[in-house]
């Protein structure tokens, strides 16, 4: 069976370079190990699927931790603008929510996914389910790939098999055997945007409480802050999540703790004035009743036993040194970090195919002609927010732009 070109993965990236590709007048085949399209897509943002940021280029390329100068020319070429263009005028209106966070205007992920199978089919792609085994090449050039049970023919072939996290959708490394196969280097992979792992009793002690408005700092051993970021957190039996311990997760390097600021409005003088003023109005009660206004109440049991007081004390009864401790925790919550979630807990795999042996532009292997990748697969991640997404629709864009110079050729 024969097409111009053949895209592996049907997710995100791989529908975008294969629908790009197909506007361009390419016969083209997305072939899924899955039995349908867009299994990962379908879960992102707590099934509602950030599609993008409504920001410029610029600042999704602040927002990629990894390599983000690689995809200069890709993101200018196709920016978030672009990326919203393409959703509403064909069939899925969108709006923009806190953080700059685009949505559908359903909050289904399916209507995201609805409108890319869509378009798919209004440019004639076909889509066949099949695990690709091998990408074929004759002289060093691409000529097609071999399933389990088919081979297929094709002048260039769009590797878009995204990464290790969530592998029950499909994204198993596969794509990294076949890049290293031949001859591209595969980066190191492990989880990123993932929770984070806390030793101790605090954090189980507080699983379910979610915090808003906190300063997070990530910290190495030697004292160098690796990442700083304001927002939400939340406790888990493990450890913690949430979308700045995500983020966070995407720059822990050897032993690290992460620090808390639970005040970070309140500079150490003020948050002092306003622990004083509601243990006069409290003076009576135990201190574990006397903070509810100024904690949360499944917070309040830890904070005092990391500063060594007792709940059942009397507020009136507090000392000085006692209340700098309570005032050090509320703005320095220190948690030791113990390692990272598995992989498949992961939203993003950081590392794969190594970004100097692919063309920037254009997304073509520099070492076997007629190969481009798109996507996770790549080494390159960004935070929460919808970048990473934006990544698969320009990358995708890129490749499947590029691929009508290859098939032009006679």
């Amino acid at each position: 069976m024969t097409f111009d070109g053949i895209v592996i993965g049907g997710g995100a990236a791989g529908m975008f370079a294969a629908l790009t590709a197909a506007g361009q007048g390419s016969r083209v085949l997305i072939l899924e190990r899955n039995d349908r399209l867009g299994r990962k897509l379908l879960i992102t943002g707590k099934g509602r699927c950030n599609v993008t940021n409504h920001c410029s280029a610029e600042e999704v390329l602040r927002n990629v931790p990894r390599n983000g100068r690689f995809l200069y020319s890709a993101m200018n070429a196709f920016p978030p603008e672009s990326a919203m263009a393409f959703f509403q005028e064909n069939g899925c209106p969108l709006k923009t929510e806190r953080g700059n966070r685009v949505f559908p205007v359903s909050d289904r992920a399916s209507s995201v996914l609805e409108c890319l199978q869509s378009v798919l089919r209004r440019r004639h792609v076909t889509v066949e389910s099949g695990r690709v085994r091998e990408i074929l090449t004759e002289d060093g050039h691409v000529t097609g790939v071999r399933t389990e049970r088919e081979e297929y023919r094709a002048a260039w072939v769009i590797l878009a098999t995204g990464g290790l996290s969530y592998p029950a959708t499909g994204s198993t490394g596969d794509g990294y055997a076949m890049a290293n196969r031949l001859g591209h280097t595969v980066t190191e992979t492990e989880g990123s945007l993932v929770p984070l792992e806390v030793a101790g009793r605090d954090c189980p002690d507080m699983q379910g409480l979610s915090l808003r408005n906190v300063g997070v700092k990530l910290v190495c051993e030697s004292g160098k802050t690796l990442y700083e970021d304001f927002g939400e957190l939340l406790f888990t039996h493990f450890g913690v999540s949430g979308p700045t311990v995500l983020s966070a997760s995407a720059h822990l390097k050897g032993k690290c703790c992460l620090t808390i600021d639970l005040k970070p409005a309140l500079d150490m003088a003020k948050l002092d004035a306003r622990l004083l003023r509601d243990l006069g109005q409290y003076q009576n009660r135990a201190m574990e009743n006397a903070l509810t206004e100024l904690l949360p109440r499944s917070m309040i049991p830890v904070i005092l036993r990391r500063a060594g007081i007792s709940g059942e004390l009397q507020a009136n009864a507090l000392t000085r040194q006692q209340r700098r401790a309570l005032l050090e925790q509320m703005k320095n919550f220190r948690l030791e970090i113990t390692g990272k979630r598995p992989v498949a807990e992961a939203i993003i795999t950081s590392g794969g195919v190594k970004v100097s042996e692919v063309d920037p532009k254009t997304m073509a292997s520099k070492r076997v002609p007629g190969l481009y990748f798109a996507g996770e697969i790549l080494d390159c991640d960004a935070y929460t927010g919808g970048f990473n997404l934006q990544i698969a629709w320009a990358t995708g864009y890129a490749a499947g732009m590029a691929v009508q110079a290859l098939r032009a050729q006679p």
